[in-house]
């Protein structure tokens, strides 16, 4: 149904126009007796063989959603219904910001494929943290994928995250910190070596000193080199990350089969979507195998399959995170890909 009847008719809309419909009419049907009930029979799949320990927590099945879909924290309970076994929000500031100007997510459809460009546009971290304070599924594991305000300069970037974690560390089971976004101004710059050590062991620093210390990640752009790639292992070691999460969108335009004067006209903005699938999991594997498998990943980038799935795990993923795919195929792709998990 999703693909003859749902995904046309959501296309022929403003991609971010067609974002919030599904956001409020998922709300409504929510709130219909039975709904979630009714949502798991379709989308869920549950088997002792899907759970992970992973960062010293359990999590029901190895699919989550991404951040970038869930800013704010609003569908919590209705992403579980829907099968996933961990939603990671955000990306969230420490004050609400309203992102960069409209529009700014366009479809390649010839290529699966997405171009943003939203800037971090979220209600804030108190916003998400009241929220998530409210939801019903209290043993959904959610991340909390955290950022810096438009505003602040680079040098005042640490003050950012650690007002992120302050603002939510009761709500969320682990961090992601996001530097690699390439839709804020100089954000990627704090991806540098002496910048990134900087910044790290100052979140790290604050939250080692919370009651209870979150797991913290790092989530890394596909556009990096290895060397640049190695310099990340050192970092992780030298600060104590908890993990990776690999990959954000990508710079690149290359390989598109969408016609190059299309894809000018959209402008700047990370891609991502099936065109990443096969660069995401380079890096994956290149992480994997460098760190001798001691780091954990969270594999994410073109995942449309349990076939993309499954390429994800046997590089070195031990998690996965869909966006672009879930967009692009429903939300029957959750329940493909656990399906096809229990089998390996």
């Amino acid at each position: 149904m999703y693909d003859s009847l749902v995904k046309p008719l959501l296309f022929r809309l403003d991609a971010e126009k067609a974002h919030h419909l599904v956001f409020d009419n998922l709300k409504r049907a929510y709130r219909l007796p039975g709904a979630a009930a009714a949502l798991r029979g379709l989308y869920d799949f549950q088997h002792p063989n899907l759970e992970r320990d992973v960062l010293g927590l359990r999590f029901r099945n190895p699919v989550g959603l991404a951040a970038g879909f869930d800013k704010n924290a609003e569908l919590t309970d209705e992403l579980g219904a829907l099968g996933f076994g961990f939603v990671e929000i955000g990306t969230v500031t420490p004050r609400p910001q309203p992102g960069n100007p409209t529009p700014r997510l366009f479809r390649l459809p010839q290529d699966a494929a997405l171009v943003n460009r939203m800037g971090f546009n979220n209600h804030g971290a108190e916003a998400a943290a009241a929220r998530l304070r409210q939801r019903r599924n209290q043993h959904l594991i959610i991340g909390g994928n955290i950022g810096k305000n438009k505003d602040t300069p680079n040098e005042l970037a640490a003050h950012d995250y650690v007002a992120c974690v302050e603002a939510l560390h009761e709500v969320v089971d682990y961090f992601v910190v996001n530097v690699s976004s390439p839709n804020t101004p100089g954000l990627r710059q704090l991806q540098e070596r002496e910048p990134l050590i900087r910044l790290l062991q100052q979140v790290q620093e604050r939250n080692q000193a919370l009651p209870v210390p979150r797991p913290l990640l790092l989530k890394i752009a596909p556009d990096l080199t290895d060397t640049q790639l190695d310099d990340i292992l050192l970092i992780a070691r030298e600060t104590n990350l908890s993990g990776l999460v690999a990959t954000n969108t990508t710079i690149s335009r290359a390989g598109l089969t969408t016609p190059e004067a299309r894809v000018t006209a959209l402008g700047a903005g990370g891609l991502s979507g099936r065109p990443l699938r096969r660069r995401a999991t380079e890096v994956i594997r290149y992480l994997s195998q460098h760190s001798r498998g001691q780091l954990p990943i969270i594999g994410v980038g073109g995942i449309h399959s349990a076939a993309d799935a499954r390429e994800k795990l046997e590089a070195g993923a031990c998690l996965l995170q869909l966006y672009t795919g879930f967009i692009y195929e429903g939300p029957g792709l959750v329940r493909s890909i656990n399906s096809e998990m229990v089998k390996l």
